[in-house]
């Protein structure tokens, strides 16, 4: 008893002091780091789209109802001298148009006036993957979701749950831009954080507002300077996989693991592949990034870049996850902090 009382005398009190600190210090610098959920920004679902500014919004109220006053007086001057046929006609017009506009969807295609897509899924060389070709007609139709509509860090969701409260058709996960402090983020054309990562994973891909994806070097070029070239997204992750058309990565270390993986490429203009493959399971191994890369050309893609992987690699598809998301352990969705998507 004596000996144990002594190990708390002298200096030796002052080394427990410090181990506990230090323990305790590091256990919280863990669960801020990896658990603790920190909100920097809620979005406001109204302002996922440019909002106009109010003197002109005005403006052009009054011009609307200036020409709505003047269409008025013409229909109904033209409906004097030629009676009610025209409106019939023109009535019958507009009715095929709504048919047209009437989605035709499938287990694994949609397409409506703006948007079409299609899904197949490939099973190959111990790999099932799940390859969308989509093509739109305005780059709007293209759009990102964070959880809980929230810009944080450790703010997580399953990619159905931010699908379905955003009226998505298909969604995929985006770059987990909360699991880390730096890089570049822009959604839906607002700047969220110009943080440059350390090379050589300090590319980012951006998205411009005629919907072409290029890459950037984050530090190169500041995010400001990007909004004002109208880009509309940006991503922080890969490595790049494809640029005009040819293989470019770099890191072979890397590359040659075989994982789940998820990845958006572009095929030309407004036509973009997105893939995710399986891994981890008896069924799948997953695909090394070269071999990703190498799915892309295959397909067309002439810029093409990785996204987050391994148990956050999800495809959603009108409803319900297509793909079998595991991380090796636990089967079924990780939650992720964003997903990209289409939607009306």
């Amino acid at each position: 008893m004596k000996k144990l009382c002594n190990i708390f005398k002298g200096k030796y009190i002052w080394a427990i002091a410090l181990a506990v600190i230090l323990s305790t210090s590091s256990a919280y610098t863990l669960v801020d780091a990896f658990i603790l959920p920190k909100s920097y920004v809620v979005i406001d679902n109204d302002q996922k789209n440019p909002v106009n500014n109010t003197d002109s919004q005005e403006n052009t109220t009054e011009q609307q109802e200036s020409q709505n006053s003047q269409d008025s007086q013409d229909l109904q001057n033209t409906q004097d001298s030629y009676g009610s046929q025209d409106t019939q006609d023109s009535q019958g017009s507009q009715d095929s148009q709504d048919s047209q506009t009437e989605p035709q969807v499938t287990d694994m295609s949609y397409k409506d006036n703006n948007i079409s897509i299609n899904i197949e899924k490939v099973a190959e060389n111990g790999v099932i993957y799940y390859i969308a070709d989509v093509q739109l007609s305005d780059i709007s139709y293209l759009k990102t979701a964070f959880a809980y509509n929230t810009f944080g860090k450790n703010v997580t969701q399953p990619v159905s749950e931010i699908a379905e409260e955003n009226q998505a058709i298909f969604a995929i996960n985006g770059d987990y831009y909360g699991f880390r402090d730096s890089g570049l983020i822009i959604r839906n054309g607002e700047l969220y954080r110009d943080e440059a990562r350390s090379a050589p994973d300090n590319q980012a891909l951006t998205i411009n507002q005629d919907g072409d994806l290029e890459t950037v070097t984050e530090g190169e070029v500041s995010g400001e300077s990007l909004i004002s070239s109208e880009i509309w997204q940006s991503f922080s992750f890969g490595p790049v996989l494809a640029k005009d058309g040819s293989l470019a990565l770099t890191n072979t270390k890397v590359s040659s693991r075989e994982n789940p993986r998820t990845a958006i490429g572009q095929i030309d203009e407004l036509h973009y592949i997105f893939i995710v493959a399986d891994g981890r399971s008896n069924e799948s191994n997953g695909m090394t990034l070269s071999e990703l890369a190498q799915a892309m050309i295959d397909r067309g893609a002439v810029t093409a870049y990785n996204l987050d992987g391994g148990g956050s690699s999800a495809m959603w598809f009108n409803g319900n996850i297509i793909n079998n998301p595991t991380d090796g352990r636990h089967s079924g969705e990780r939650s992720v902090s964003d997903i990209i998507y289409i939607g009306n």
